[in-house]
Formats: structure tokens, sequence, C-alpha cells
């Protein structure tokens, strides 16, 4: 069997006092981890600003989190865009696109891997967040693996590598087979402009291995900023539907021995925390959870079988 960490995208929200703080002059993270046994750290991954140096994280940070945390905890963590981002960001549709020279650069996330050392057994998943990469910033799929093939041949090999793409046409066999030859894991997205969790998992689910990160972002960012207020303490968006999808794909996904993290953005629902509830409640009712996935299960197990190892 494996495992299901359930958690949220950051843990920073004053509006989440009285859900899961108790005032605001508590520690958050330490009084989150009471509560949760994995949080995402996405706070790092903004630090490409203008063509000056990346920005990593301040020296004595991921201690200081490391320590706020028992020992069981995770820290899912995303990877700063300065490593991820082709191009600096465009200042104007009409303005040409400047190459990020440190982009998939091992000598900037060495440094960076460096710099949250501290986090220790706490680290787990480490995600590179790719944006939509047009033609202009990649040419193609053959060669964005290329790329990451490069690159991880020159990382660390004692880290959990995790790839989140936001390119739909890319999650394809040849993507799923690459991630399995160079044990990299898949980071699903459910939201914005990308395909169905379901969907994507019923083809291409059979060849996931060892760790999967499944991140709930929601369709409308700015749209539920509107309705929301900025208080994050209630839902807005109702996904309930959505949800029992995800927990018949995460359970699916243990028992076949695969470690799975479900990180849940505000920016799904309204709320993180109220979400996570849901989630546990539907988890919590084992019973119909079986009868219900069984059918589920009984596919891709089908799939399974039929299929060969990826290679």
């Amino acid at each position: 069997m494996g495992k299901l960490r359930i958690g949220t995208c950051s843990w920073k929200y004053d509006s989440w006092v009285g859900l899961v703080y108790q005032d605001k002059r508590v520690d958050y993270l330490k009084e989150y981890a009471i509560q949760y046994d994995t949080v995402e750290i996405d706070q790092w991954f903004w630090s490409l600003f203008d063509n000056g140096k990346p920005k990593l994280p301040e020296p004595g940070m991921a201690e200081c989190y490391q320590y706020a945390v028992p020992a069981q905890f995770i820290f899912s963590v995303k990877i700063p865009n300065s490593i991820t981002l082709t191009h600096y960001y465009a200042r104007g549709s009409k303005m040409p696109l400047a190459a990020n020279p440190h982009f998939l650069s091992p000598e900037l996330f060495w440094e960076f891997l460096e710099r949250i050392e501290p986090l220790g057994t706490n680290l787990g998943p480490l995600m590179f967040q790719f944006e939509y990469l047009n033609k202009k910033k990649m040419p193609s799929q053959e060669e964005f693996q290329e790329k990451l093939a490069a690159f991880f041949s020159r990382c660390p090999k004692n880290y959990d590598y995790a790839v989140e793409v936001r390119n739909p046409y890319y999650l394809n066999e040849s993507y799923f087979k690459f991630l399995a030859r160079f044990r990299l894991y898949h980071v699903f997205v459910q939201g914005y402009y990308m395909p169905s969790i379901v969907e994507i998992y019923q083809k291409y689910g059979h060849l996931l291995k060892g760790l999967v990160v499944i991140r709930l972002l929601g369709p409308d960012r700015q749209g539920i900023e509107e309705r929301s207020g900025g208080q994050w303490n209630r839902i807005v968006d109702n996904r309930d539907n959505e949800l029992i999808d995800i927990v018949k794909i995460s359970q699916d996904l243990v028992e076949r021995g695969i470690e799975v993290y479900v990180n849940v953005n505000n920016h799904y629902e309204g709320s993180s925390p109220l979400t996570i509830q849901k989630i546990r409640r539907l988890l919590a009712n084992s019973t119909s959870n079986r009868q219900l996935n069984e059918g589920f299960r009984e596919r891709v197990r089908e799939i399974v079988k039929q299929s060969p190892t990826p290679g």
C-alpha cells in the first residue's frame, strides 16, 4: 500500500483563523502541522525578476520551517521559476521574447538545494512547474524532453523530482513513458485549461509508478479572488462531484503502492481547509467509497494487465 497525504498550497492566511489557527498571534506553520501532515511551499517559485540575479530562499528560512514541524511532516516544494521559465515574462504583446539564461541551470539548482538542505527528511517532492510553452518558447515536445533529460542527468539522484506541464497535448504516452524511464513523477493539475485528471488517469494512469502529486487549483483564479474578496474561509465554488473522482483516483493509486500528495489551493473552491474537510469525509466513508470505486479500479487493473512495462 502507498500513502496519501493531503495538505494546502501555502499556509500563510489570516482568514484561516477559526478554521486552522486559534488567532493571529500563533506560529501558523507550527499550528498548521498539528492538523495536516504536508504542505506545498510555493513562495520560492517567484524568483525571476527583471534581468537581475534570481532570488533564492533566505539563509535560515528552511531551518526555521523544519524546526516548526514534527518528524513525519513533509514539505513539497515548487522549484524557482528562474529554473523553469524558458524566457522572461513578456512586458507587452509586441515586445520580443528575452531568453532566460538560467533555464534548466544545474548550477542554480544545486545552489537552491543548498539553501533548502536544512529541511532534511521533511523534504518531499521537488516540483518543476512549466508554463504553457508555445512554439516560440519550445519548438516541440521532443526537444522539451531532451532538455529535461540533459538537466536531470546532472542533478543529484537522492531527491523526488515531479514535473508539471501546462501543455495539454504534452500529456501523451511518450511523456508518461519518458517520466518512468528517468524516474520522474507526474504532477496532475485540476484546473485552468488543463484536461480533467480523470480523463488523463484513465488513459495513462497505468504508466504511473512511485509517487504522484495532485494539485487542485480551480479554473478561474481571478474570478474566485473577486468573489471571495480575499477571505479564504468559505466555499465559493462547490466542486463536490470532482472531489468524488479525486478521491477515487487517490485511493486507487494508494492501493497500487503509490505515494500520493493532494495539494489543495484556496482558488479551487474558496477555502483549502474546507475542501480538505470534504475530502476527509469522503475518505472516511470507506464502505461506500469501495462500492463507488470498484468499477473504476477494475477498468484500471485491466489496462495495467494489458500494457507493457514502460521503458
